[in-house]
């Protein structure tokens, strides 16, 4: 029998003319466009690099020998392959017919190295008074939604959030496919399941999520929201299970609370729309928005809170705790600056030891003034 560091070696010839952008640190993406089109994200900002595979069917025979490493099977029957590399990157890959000018192949990198908020703020991604603030929010057991579009770092900062966690309390991490790295030493990690060819042993987020709640978790994260499962997550926020993290696409704060909406939609639960949106309002007590600059820089743009919803206006009430300041002209670098808004959430702070920062009460009383 061939063993896995064989295997995994083996995985990596297949993979030798891209091998090189995934062992460069500074490479967070490799994209395949058929054999001859390779890009590569290095530091925000995309490359097309030289690199070629020497044949289409060598790029088939790569896709193949990384379905088999993760025991999955891929072909024209099944075009599309998720799975990820030997180091827990990523894999994303399709096959003709339904990648037309493939096969294509997608690969986002996976970090061992940690980041670190001291990292976030010396980029200017993070102010010190927002990271301070975020570790409070974490310890004070908000429900907290991290949100953005591709690429801007969701899962890294969920990551990070992770580290603050109290000692004393169990973590469950739900998956679609295994990335966050849970900096916490009590934890118990999920991943669902596809059908397999037949149609049999799908095992879904939403039947995961409802299993973990019988395994005692003081706190439940899901890697990424992209379905039904929103409706689940958003009624244990509102039963008791404080501390509630996830990942979803979204634009701006606004736009995460319409997306939750219209994914707990996708539940196979009937429920008038106006006591799904309260539910919402009622569950999500805060917005940690990210995005990606032009220069390629991924930033905290809005730290946000929600204070509920109004049913004559039909709208989310939030308040933007943090926002990021852009210059006129765009040339100075851009700050995440405290808007002076006094946050609600500073009752669940005395609930749990903690107290608002003193540069965000000192911005509170500046505003006030």
């Amino acid at each position: 029998m061939i063993s896995q560091k064989i295997f995994e070696e083996t995985l990596l010839e297949f993979l030798g003319p891209v091998r090189s952008y995934l062992a460069d640190p500074a490479v967070s993406e490799v994209m395949i466009n058929g054999p001859n089109q390779i890009f590569i994200e290095r530091s925000g900002r995309l490359e097309l690099t030289t690199a070629k595979f020497p044949s289409e069917a060598s790029l088939v025979a790569a896709l193949r020998n990384a379905a088999q490493f993760v025991g999955k099977h891929v072909d024209a029957q099944n075009p599309i392959l998720e799975g990820r590399l030997p180091d827990g990157s990523r894999l994303q890959g399709m096959l003709r017919p339904v990648a037309t000018g493939g096969p294509y192949l997608s690969i986002r990198r996976f970090f061992q190295s940690k980041l670190s908020l001291a990292h976030l703020v010396e980029s200017g991604s993070l102010s010190q008074l927002a990271a301070d603030t975020l570790v409070l929010m974490v310890e004070s057991k908000l429900n907290i939604m991290v949100a953005g579009g591709t690429g801007t770092g969701k899962t890294s900062l969920l990551n990070l959030l992770t580290s603050f966690i109290p000692l004393g309390e169990r973590v469950g991490v739900i998956e679609d496919s295994k990335e966050i790295q849970v900096q916490h030493p009590h934890v118990f990690q999920l991943e669902s399941r596809k059908a397999d060819d037949e149609g049999r042993g799908e095992i879904s987020i939403r039947e995961l999520f409802r299993a973990s709640l019988r395994m005692r978790p003081d706190r439940i994260i899901i890697g990424e929201i992209r379905g039904g499962e929103a409706l689940d997550i958003i009624q244990a926020m509102v039963s008791g299970h404080g501390g509630c993290m996830g990942t979803l696409h979204a634009t701006y704060p606004r736009d995460t609370l319409t997306r939750l909406e219209t994914m707990a939609m996708m539940s196979d639960i009937e429920m008038p729309l106006i006591a799904l949106r309260l539910q919402i309002a009622s569950g999500v007590n805060a917005i940690v928005q990210v995005a990606r600059e032009p220069s390629g820089r991924r930033v905290v743009s809005h730290i946000s809170e929600v204070l509920g919803f109004d049913s004559e206006t039909g709208k989310y009430l939030i308040n933007d705790i943090f926002r990021r300041k852009y210059s006129a002209d765009n040339t100075a670098p851009s700050e995440l600056l405290a808007t002076g808004l006094a946050p609600r959430f500073e009752e669940a702070f005395v609930e749990h030891g903690c107290q608002l920062p003193d540069g965000l009460r000192a911005a509170i009383a500046q505003n006030r003034e």
